[in-house]
């Protein structure tokens, strides 16, 4: 048995099989809201008001109210509140947000609009600072770990740890077996060949902990790059097409410290999980749309639409080291490190809108939308090992994992209301409010027991069920000839629940039966508040 672990996690079994879990790709569904100032203002309550190049990414028939041509560029500045610099993410960073331009050639009375769009905005700002802490009762990461070994077999939830040819303690499906177990995940490697093995006898051992600390740093955005179509028929009906690019840029750096007890309970030292992990790809959708005016002589405005799933093609990779610091522990002051890199396919859910919007004179415009989005049918994907006749790798659902998607998220309404007042010619007021319910369900959890590719890549435990998010934005609008100069500002608020790992455990008693603990981790209420100031310059031409 090796008393010096310090080498690469071995990437065994389907590697072109790999998928990801449910939390790590659910960071990629819904958005911030984002785009113009006057959209951001107005809570983004304008896909039935249209006439804002922020309405190309959710009803793009909102371009074919333009009558002239116009180009915009937005900056910003996000600031979380209650939080401290960590890894050297700062709470407040800079941030470009959108850039664009509308080209519209009305026919030759101007009773029609055909306009050509295209924008660059930021659906995902993913700087975040996320610190979590609490006690332990009975419990820890590698216990976790011993209690899959003690499972004996991936039928169970568990595996069955043995040496590979090069020493290293690996889980697989059972004790005839040789293939790695998918329930055995980069974490159990290193608890396993870290900390659980007693190399004087061989036997396992785990250590409990009465209390974790995370610290973690979220970087990165997506970035989504939609080329529009659009136009009206007599000022009545407008209709619209948008071809979405999405580029995903993700990263974070995260450090789990567990307080170590021996026997008795009695502090004895602490282990460290220390995690730099990076998601990166692209990703195409479709998005149609619709705006009427059922009565010919009132401005009201019906808006409709509905968005395609974003198909991506993602690469994940990560570093993954443990620290030992258990006193009378054999591996005490050793590490352990394993890094992974592979790709996988994530299938969004589909999105569908429905919007009115209201103008009264020249002076106030009122606007609502509603969008349900069921993030329960997104989809895990895997590749099969073969190509079809045009070359083009095969994928498939990851049937296990999706039925955690299922039981882990569910569908999200979401309400926009917004109203714009001009004070005069030149200047306008907005408020707005933006309301999101919850996506993960209360009961959701990150499960490391699922016979999954999605679980064996898998470099963190930790996980977290965020409650609804609410949005109070307000803005100002300044135009003097061609030149519009907008200013908005938002607060958000969310609150959730962290989970260090899963809350429930299925383990053997004392007696060999297989039971389920259901309150393994003990949870922790993290909250999310981040204030944004957003300037969008624009120009008429």
């Amino acid at each position: 048995m090796k008393r010096i672990i310090y080498m690469a996690m071995l990437a065994m079994g389907m590697l072109s099989a790999s998928a990801q879990d449910t939390y790590e790709t659910a960071r990629l569904l819904g958005g911030n809201l984002n785009g113009t100032a006057r959209y951001v203002g107005m809570g983004g309550a304008l896909e039935a008001l249209g006439a804002d190049i922020s309405t190309i990414s959710s009803n793009p028939a909102g371009i074919g109210l333009f009558r002239h041509s116009t180009a915009s560029l937005s900056l910003g500045v996000v600031s979380q509140q209650g939080v401290s610099t960590f890894d050297g993410l700062s709470k407040t960073n800079m941030s470009i947000d959108q850039a664009g331009f509308v080209y519209s050639m009305p026919n030759y009375d101007r009773s029609s609009f055909l306009n050509f769009s295209f924008n660059y905005h930021k659906s995902h700002n993913f700087d975040q600072i996320l610190s979590a802490a609490n006690s332990l009762t009975n419990a820890s990461l590698n216990a976790i770990t011993y209690a899959k070994d003690g499972l004996g077999s991936v039928r169970d939830g568990g595996f069955f740890l043995d040496e590979n040819k090069s020493g290293d303690l690996i889980g697989w499906e059972d004790n005839t077996s040789d293939l790695r177990a998918r329930t055995f995940n980069q974490l159990d490697y290193l608890n396993a060949n870290a900390i659980l093995v007693d190399p004087a006898d061989g036997q396992f051992y785990y250590t409990m902990a009465d209390g974790y600390k995370l610290n973690r740093a979220h970087r990165g955005w997506i970035s989504n790059y939609n080329f529009n179509l659009s136009g009206n028929i007599h000022d009545r009906v407008y209709l619209g097409f948008t071809f979405g690019l999405h580029s995903v840029d993700y990263s974070a750096y995260t450090e789990y410290t567990e307080h170590t007890v021996d026997a008795s309970g009695n502090p004895n030292g602490s282990v460290t999980y220390q995690d730099d992990h990076e998601i990166s790809g692209t990703g195409i959708d479709l998005k149609l749309g619709a705006i009427f005016r059922p009565m010919e002589e009132s401005p009201f405005r019906v808006g409709v639409y509905i968005n395609t799933p974003t198909w991506y093609t993602l690469e994940s990779r990560n570093h993954t080291e443990i620290f030992n610091r258990i006193s009378g522990n054999d591996y005490h002051g050793q590490n352990g490190v394993g890094y992974e890199n592979y790709e996988f396919r994530y299938y969004t859910p589909w999105k569908f809108g429905l919007s009115l919007g209201h103008t009264i004179g020249n002076y106030l415009a009122l606007g609502a939308t509603y969008e349900y989005t069921d993030n329960s049918s997104a989809d895990v994907r895997q590749y099969t090992g073969y190509v079809d006749e045009y070359d083009n790798r095969e994928t498939e659902s990851d049937r296990i994992m999706n039925r955690n998607v299922e039981q882990s998220l569910k569908g999200t309404s979401t309400l926009k209301l917004g109203t714009e007042v001009r004070i005069d010619p030149s200047l306008s007021v907005r408020l707005g409010y933006n309301y999101v319910s919850p996506m993960y369900d209360k009961k959701g959890m990150r499960d490391s027991q699922l016979d999954s590719y999605g679980t064996m890549y898998s470099s963190t435990a930790d996980y977290t069920n965020w409650k609804s998010t609410n949005r109070i934005t307000c803005g100002l609008g300044y135009k003097t000839g061609a030149v519009n100069i907008d200013l908005a500002y938002q607060y958000t608020t969310t609150q959730g629940n962290f989970y260090p790992f899963q809350q429930e455990l299925t383990q053997k008693d004392g007696a060999g039966n297989i039971i389920t603990r259901t309150d393994f981790a003990t949870p922790t209420k993290v909250d999310f508040k981040r204030h944004q100031v957003l300037l969008t310059l624009g120009y008429t031409f």
